[in-house]
């Protein structure tokens, strides 16, 4: 089977070990017609986590499924020669180490940092715009810099301690998701777990629950769903009083919908298509009574982030024709250039899976215009364009050529 498709080794797999596909498809949580769509090549298995659980059903490794995807993340990031990979590598060091202990050993009273907190809570807000951009590079050659300015600060014993530590909690939060971004999952889990230390520092109890959806971010990018809804589910369960209160704070309600949005990614890439949509509903519900789109906590959530989610969980169950029934319902423009990346990068994935590709080549060319940085270097972007390479065959479109060129994608 070593030079046959996706499809046929699941097929040819499934009936050597006496399994229907109604079964094959019970076995790992999925549908009868997504097994047969798979094994037909009509619906491309991206996720790790559902090629695994294919691989174990089956009896055989990941790599005897699909071997490039037995190493995913080191393929994706492209050790080395990932763009920015040195800045994060800094940054990586950085965090290993303690950004401020020569301040453990001197005096406890550097007040002038102290005293330029409006700078520093410029400089945390323009990471977080940066962030908000995908110039990832960017994000990570300020936080050098801002990282150990805060900590410094942090250590001074004045009144305004605690409005440092929440922009200390705000700069690691940035951190871990610039790292999540990179691929760089095992740093993302270090930066949200100082985020979490500082929020708990400072008193900010909603800096907490935003530091913990940052490390659900990390646990979710590295595939352990588990602990990323444990997470999610843990501080869903903090607010819901203050969620279900008659005139909540719009920073509850924003940071609650987010973490049910989170909730139903993480269900929908499980392939629990029922969890899927209480926590899409649930987060609706919250966008309906905030009214409108805010971006508390860095979480862009609204009535159109929930829409944007909505398809991203469509295309993660594999159901591609809702999925773009929904795009076409949304305008995403209001959204940060990074957060309408991903929702065309979402779109694309939803025709690769129709095998249109040449809507898919569309609507990731729109999302490159936007972030080319994002990109060039997601994994999902990256896995849309390799698929219509393999689509095209010896004769890509020219643009298709150009884009796998600028985001380095070989078939």
């Amino acid at each position: 089977m070593a030079e046959s498709t996706l499809g046929a080794r699941v097929a040819e797999l499934r009936r050597r070990r006496g399994l229907s596909q109604k079964e094959l498809g019970a076995a790992i949580r999925r549908s009868e017609s997504w097994v047969s769509q798979v094994e037909r090549d009509v619906l491309p298995v991206e996720r790790l986590s559902v090629l695994q659980r294919l691989a174990d059903v089956l009896g055989v490794a990941v790599r005897d499924l699909r071997p490039e995807a037995a190493e995913p993340m080191a393929a994706d990031r492209g050790d080395g020669h990932r763009p920015g990979s040195a800045v994060f590598e800094q940054l990586r060091l950085l965090l290993t180490g303690h950004p401020a202990l020569d301040q453990l050993f001197g005096d406890d009273t550097d007040r002038e940092s102290v005293e330029k907190l409006p700078e520093l809570q410029q400089r945390v807000d323009l990471a977080w715009q940066l962030a908000h951009e995908s110039r990832l590079v960017e994000v990570g050659g300020s936080l050098l810099e801002l990282i150990p300015d805060l900590e410094h600060a942090a250590r001074a014993n004045t009144p305004r301690r605690a409005e440092v530590l929440t922009q200390l909690s705000r700069a690691y939060q940035v951190a871990a998701t610039a790292f999540t971004r990179q691929e760089e999952v095992d740093a993302a889990w270090v930066a949200a777990d100082r985020a979490l230390s500082a929020a708990e520092e400072s008193g900010d109890a909603l800096s907490v629950v935003a530091g913990t959806y940052r490390m659900a971010q990390a646990f979710l990018r590295l595939q352990r769903l588990e602990q990323a809804e444990q997470a999610a589910r843990v501080s869903v369960a903090a607010l819901a009083a203050q969620a279900a209160a008659e005139h909540p704070q719009p920073e509850v309600l924003s940071l609650y919908g987010s973490l049910q949005l989170m909730l139903a990614v993480i269900a929908a890439t499980d392939g629990n298509r029922m969890a899927a949509r209480t926590g899409l509903a649930a987060a609706r519900s919250a966008a309906d009574r905030l009214g409108e789109g805010r971006n508390d906590f860095d979480t862009e959530f609204g009535p159109t982030g929930v829409a944007v989610h909505a398809v991203a969980v469509a295309v993660e169950l594999g159901d591609a024709g809702e999925a773009l029934d929904t795009a076409r319902t949304v305008d995403a423009s209001i959204l940060s250039p990074e957060r309408q990346a991903r929702f065309l990068v979402d779109v694309a994935r939803a025709h690769a899976q129709r095998r249109q590709a040449s809507e898919a080549l569309e609507a990731l060319l729109n999302a490159e215009r936007l972030t080319p940085e994002l990109v060039h270097t997601d994994h999902r972007a990256r896995e849309v364009v390799r698929d219509l390479l393999q689509f095209a065959g010896r004769r890509p479109a020219d643009e298709l050529r150009e884009l796998a060129g600028r985001a380095a994608v070989t078939p």
